[in-house]
């Protein structure tokens, strides 16, 4: 028969049900304890010892703990792995336990907090420079929606959104954690399903009223039902995990996806954008042009590449800024120097509300109030015409009697920890300033009283410690323990330990619980403090977040500005039809790292226009092809997102959605080859790129057989050029594409040049107008290093291909008299419903066997002539 489990063990296993799927820390005394499966899996992530505690139907109860004091770490390790952590605290104190319930009480405990990914606001488990969304997919009535949050700094966005366009947006945020409802069609978008009745959009809209204290949500705009299950949903969640203390959200801001360019997801790997395809945000395209000085402005910029717009007067206010400081070097570089001094009042008026801040982040917002203050002056005087200036200017300035209070009430440098006190100023209370000098009065008694015992009992090396168990104490080494054992000593002996006797007297009695009682009434007096001023700064959250939101996006500005400045970049027009005009155009990433190897990168231009608006571009592998096609992408990317672009000039008309197929590879993990994953990416682009889109294409075609990759590429390049009408940039090596150029008419020939000097293959990296004259493609193997016996082979065999070519009229043969796609769709519907019309006017009944022959030759006939 199974023992019931103990108070404690059933205390917890109660708590661990309420956990669900979480890894439940159990906080005993100093440290937070795992059992069971959780201690198995905690002991594995973070190296530490599995041990065993008691017993539960029969068996040792595998444990494993953490102490409290650096339990930061180890969830940062935990999160990182993929876990979710619930936080179960000790909800009362063993003596008030003992009080209430006798002397074997258990200690109530109960689950404080869920940590997860996409709810951190902790410093030491952030990226300072990397939002930190939480996001949740609401469907309603066929529509779909996300709602966004960044729980450390209050930002909440609602994005309507078409199903299809659910993953480009996803990747987009690159959301630390996605929620959605257990019933939802999204489900394997969600790293974690929620009960159905949280996303109920009639639920949603009044929990939303409530939570912004509003009888309508028309002030923050107007929310599809999808909007309001999405907002709700993650509502519910953001209440669940932080167990009822609602983190701080701001109104929520209404976006729709249309409002930026569209960029999917294997287009945003392939360009690199915010992280290279490892993963690694060092060698992307936000990495290189990174120049933001803080945290804030760092996340404001990757979100601004992130989303492109597509206002071109939005984008127009954003250029204006940047030129302004790209023109103004001194004041750029002021502005810089003041803002490097900032420190991060977003994350630091984040953590407040969510009641895990200190006085330091108190601190932090005096400084950096202050320092918007200052920095608004300063720009102020500007006399330039620059809307977005204006605008976000107010926002820096204001705050005056929230930076004087926690002037007068705050030490300069404020403590991370609040339990030690000494963050409060002297002077802002004279009650605590007596409580301090009640304390110091007796510490200076105590050490008084010190120099009196041992002029008493002629012991120097006697001195009076202090601990959290005995308090104040005499300690004296044991050899000199043996004249204040005497009865007669005046001492009281208190703790033995090895080398040293520990005692008390009265005088110190005396002294030390004046000196107790003062200080745990200052400790008191500026906990009560601590609380004032926090509720002060929550009373202005929302304007202090408006205040950071400011200081980012002039230090994006500003950062742009000094990029540009540094690689001599230049500003891009906007114009209002669906052109791309660049000249001497780069591509970023490369061009830096080809500086740094001390060489200097080839400048290429782009014209494509209504009569040039699909280039077909050939030439050899490592002439530059692939580069050429992704620079002019990312300089779409960087024109549309605010910042000057590098090239020496650049005309663009609006981009609404940028498609790049530039390499794969396997998707194991879902079933795809990499000629499958090419396939998958190739058809999204045809399906949804519009004339205003700008596409780029390299080598589609090239995963399977000859035959079928050049009747694929064929097929994509005719369906660009005749359905999709778009800006496009196709790279090929399938040379007899080029007798596209004599039927499309908006279709151009270009190559990047290379020559053969001496026996060597020289790359030019130049793009040229005409088609390449030959692939060099033995060249490029000579190149690489190629044993010079299988070059020979390869040219041998090359020779007899090419000469099998010219007799039967290449890959290419016959293709001459293809129509068009468009009229060989319609030639093929018009056959198909020829031989259907002749079908169905059969009677087939009355046939004689004669006839029924001839119907069939007939028949056979009209297919053979389709």
């Amino acid at each position: 028969m199974t023992s019931p489990p103990t108070p404690m063990m059933a205390q917890y296993l109660g708590l661990k049900e309420e956990a669900e799927d979480c890894l439940l820390f159990y906080r005993m005394g100093d440290f937070f304890e795992l059992f069971f499966d959780d201690a198995r899996v905690a002991s594995q992530v973070l190296d530490i010892a599995l041990t065993a505690r008691g017993e539960h139907d029969g068996e040792k109860v595998p444990m494993c703990g953490v102490p409290v004091h650096a339990a930061t770490a180890y969830l940062q390790r935990l999160i990182k792995a993929g876990h979710r952590v619930a936080i179960a605290e000790q909800t009362e104190s063993p003596e008030a336990a003992r009080k209430a319930r006798g002397s074997k009480a258990l200690v109530n405990r109960a689950i404080v907090r869920v940590v997860t990914a996409g709810t951190l606001t902790e410093e030491a488990l952030l990226d300072a420079r990397s939002d930190n969304w939480c996001v949740a997919i609401g469907e309603a009535a066929g529509a779909v929606a996300l709602a966004a949050a960044d729980v450390s700094t209050g930002r909440f966005v609602v994005i309507d959104c078409s199903a299809d366009a659910l993953g480009a947006e996803l990747a987009r945020l690159g959301a630390a954690e996605v929620v959605a409802s257990e019933a939802s069609d999204h489900a394997e978008a969600a790293t974690s399903l929620r009960p159905r009745g949280g996303f109920d959009s009639g639920g949603a809209e009044a929990r939303l009223k409530a939570l912004f204290g509003v009888a309508t949500l028309d002030g923050f705009g107007s929310f599809s039902r999808a909007g309001l299950a999405a907002a709700g949903g993650l509502v519910a969640y953001l209440e669940h995990t932080a167990k009822g203390a609602l983190p701080f959200l701001r109104p929520p801001q209404l976006s729709r996806a249309a409002e930026t360019m569209a960029i999917d997801a294997a287009t945003r790997e392939s360009l690199e954008l915010t992280c290279t395809t490892n993963g690694q945000r060092k060698g992307s395209l936000l990495d290189c042009i990174d120049r933001t000085v803080t945290g804030a402005g760092a996340r404001a910029l990757a979100g601004d590449l992130g989303a492109p717009l597509m206002d071109a007067r939005a984008i127009d206010e954003r250029l204006d800024l940047v030129q302004h400081f790209h023109d103004q070097a001194g004041q750029r570089e002021q502005v810089r120097s003041a803002l490097r001094a900032l420190p991060d009042i977003g994350r630091a008026i984040g953590r407040l509300a969510a009641g895990r801040g200190s006085p330091r982040d108190l601190g932090q917002l005096r400084d950096g109030l202050d320092g918007a203050w200052h920095l608004g002056e300063r720009l102020g005087q500007i006399d330039a015409p620059l809307a977005l200036l204006r605008r976000i200017a107010p926002a820096l300035r204001g705050h005056g009697a929230l930076i004087d209070l926690l002037r007068r009430a705050l030490v300069p440098s404020p403590p991370i920890e609040a339990s030690d006190g000494g963050y409060i100023a002297a002077g802002y209370d004279d009650a605590l300033d007596a409580l301090r000098d009640t304390g110091a009065g007796g510490r200076r008694a105590i050490a008084a009283l010190e120099a009196d015992m041992k002029a008493a009992t002629g012991i120097a090396t006697l001195k009076v410690r202090h601990n959290n168990v005995l308090g104040y104490h005499v300690e004296v080494p044991a050899r000199s323990a043996d004249a204040l054992m005497q009865p007669d000593s005046g001492f009281t002996h208190r703790q033995t330990l090895a080398g040293v006797v520990r005692f008390n007297t009265p005088a110190l009695h005396e002294v030390a619980a004046k000196v107790s009682q003062a200080g745990a009434h200052a400790l008191a007096a500026e906990a009560a403090h601590l609380e004032e001023l926090t509720a002060a700064a929550l009373a202005q959250r929302e304007a202090i977040a408006a205040t950071a939101d400011a200081l980012a996006r002039i230090d994006v500005a500003a950062g742009l500005a000094e990029r540009a400045a540094e690689g001599g970049w230049a500003r891009a027009t906007i114009a209002d039809h669906p052109c791309f005009d660049v000249v001497g155009g780069r591509h970023p990433v490369v061009e830096a790292a080809v500086a740094k190897a001390g060489e200097r990168f080839v400048a290429n231009d782009c014209t494509l226009s209504p009569d040039s608006r699909l280039w077909l571009v050939t030439g050899p592998n490592m002439g530059g092809k692939s580069t050429f096609l992704r620079q002019n992408a990312l300089i779409a990317v960087l024109a549309q997102a605010g910042s000057f672009v590098p090239a020496t000039s650049a005309t663009l008309g609006l981009v609404d959605r940028l498609f790049s197929r530039v390499g794969a590879s396997d998707n194991l993990a879902r079933g795809r080859s990499t000629f499958m994953v090419e396939m998958v990416e190739t058809a999204a682009i045809l399906a949804q790129a519009t004339p205003q889109s700008f596409v780029i294409l390299d080598e589609v075609g090239r995963g399977t057989s000859t035959y079928d990759g050049l009747a694929i590429a064929w097929a994509v390049v005719e369906a660009i050029h005749e359905d999709n009408r778009c800006r496009c940039l196709f790279a090929t090596h399938y040379h007899e594409l080029t007798r596209l150029a004599e039927r499309c008419d908006a279709l151009t020939l270009h190559h990047v040049r290379a020559r053969e000097w001496k026996g060597e293959l020289v790359l030019l990296h130049e793009l040229a107008t005409g088609p390449a004259d030959r692939s060099y493609g033995l060249a490029v193997a000579r190149l690489a290093g190629m044993p010079p016996a299988t070059v020979a082979r390869a040219k041998a065999v090359l020779a007899k291909l090419e000469a099998g070519r010219a007799k039967t009229g290449g890959l290419a043969a016959g293709l001459d008299d293809l129509p068009l796609f468009a009229a060989a769709a319609q030639v093929e519907e018009e056959t198909c419903d020829a031989i259907r019309a002749e079908v169905e006017a059969l009677d087939v009944d009355a046939l004689t066997p004669r006839e029924a022959l001839d119907t069939l030759y007939r028949l056979k006939a009209l297919a053979r002539e389709g």
